[in-house]
């Protein structure tokens, strides 16, 4: 989302105009869901993504359409198996995209600015449109400390399309809460950047002056040099965050995790063997920390997916954090 938003501001600030597509539902086998977007420019160049395949390309020409003169407003493409033929598809279902220019200057120009200021904090954010007559009436962008008093029940931790006389699409665009990478080892090194990759912000810390340099980490928020025996000085945990252990040792896991637990952050995986984690789990009960909050615990981390080497690790522990993020929006 936020590289979306940076081409679209910068295209805008050298005075072009531009067709923002969303999908506003979809139902059935489509490539992506309600949220996914696409900018196209009058060159018919484009950033981001519908879906791909036919059903994009025709979204393209509508947007490029819309750019010389044609009325913007709603599409649906109803992929029933005549259709899917016909585009040239494979998968079936059914994709509404609303078709929506921007032009520099114009207050849908301002809630993009504030938008990409707000995709740096860590803080909810939600992006709604208001449309009656195929046209926005309203689009604006709303944290949880602006959320309006009319339709604050829309404001869901999933996109919500409300039809009526005006139809209205609330959608949350990013959430709060950050990945805390213990362990800037091979691992950690190939798994920071493939977080960043999907939208998470990721902060990294080591207790070594040696792994702890920021040039490893592309795409960390922060790099903190710091005492994993003593995490709270450097670092504050919260119930939005997830954790993911990977140190140099047994024992700075079983130090880190006796600390990390208590804050009760989200989601907490830990890199490494069964026996290894069946003797970190046992001594964190020695330590008094109960049983409930070591079952917690997603030990070996990742997905099994049978992988072997720090890149495919860091798929299948990113994959697990993608599947928890989806299961507890």
């Amino acid at each position: 989302m936020k590289q979306l938003v940076l081409t679209m501001l910068h295209r805008l600030a050298a005075g072009e105009r531009l067709v923002l597509c969303t999908i506003l539902a979809s139902s059935g086998s489509t490539p992506r869901g309600a949220g996914a977007r696409m900018a196209v420019f009058a060159d018919g160049s484009t950033c981001g993504t519908v879906g791909g395949g036919a059903v994009e390309r025709a979204a393209q020409a509508r947007a490029v359409g819309i750019l010389n003169g044609d009325a913007p407003g709603m599409e649906a493409y109803r992929l029933n198996p005549t259709q899917v033929d016909d585009l040239g598809m494979i998968c079936g279902g059914d994709v509404t995209i609303y078709f929506q220019p921007i032009e520099p200057e114009t207050p849908a120009h301002e809630i993009l600015k504030t938008l990409r200021v707000l995709l740096d904090r860590d803080v909810n954010v939600w992006l709604r449109m208001g449309i009656r007559d195929g046209e926005v009436i309203a689009f604006s962008v709303h944290t949880d400390d602006t959320l309006p008093e009319a339709g604050r029940e829309l404001f869901r931790s999933r996109a919500v399309l409300e039809r009526g006389e005006t139809t209205w699409y609330v959608e949350p665009v990013a959430r709060r809460g950050r990945v805390c990478v213990f362990g800037g080892g091979h691992v950690g090194k190939a798994l920071v950047p493939v977080l960043a990759g999907l939208g998470f912000r990721v902060i990294l810390f080591d207790s070594r002056p040696e792994a702890a340099r920021p040039e490893n980490f592309p795409g960390a928020e922060a790099v903190i040099l710091g005492d994993y025996s003593r995490i709270s000085e450097r670092l504050t945990l919260r119930e939005d965050d997830y954790v993911c252990v990977m140190s140099p040792g047994h024992h700075y896991d079983l130090e880190i995790l006796a600390q990390v637990l208590p804050c009760r952050p989200s989601y907490v995986g830990c890199i490494g063997s069964r026996r290894k984690v069946a003797a970190v789990n046992a001594a964190l009960a020695e330590r008094g920390i109960p049983a409930a909050d070591i079952a917690r615990i997603h030990a070996p981390i990742g997905l099994p997916i049978l992988a072997e080497t720090p890149e495919e690790i860091a798929i299948s522990i990113a994959a697990e954090l993608i599947r928890h993020r989806r299961e507890n929006l």
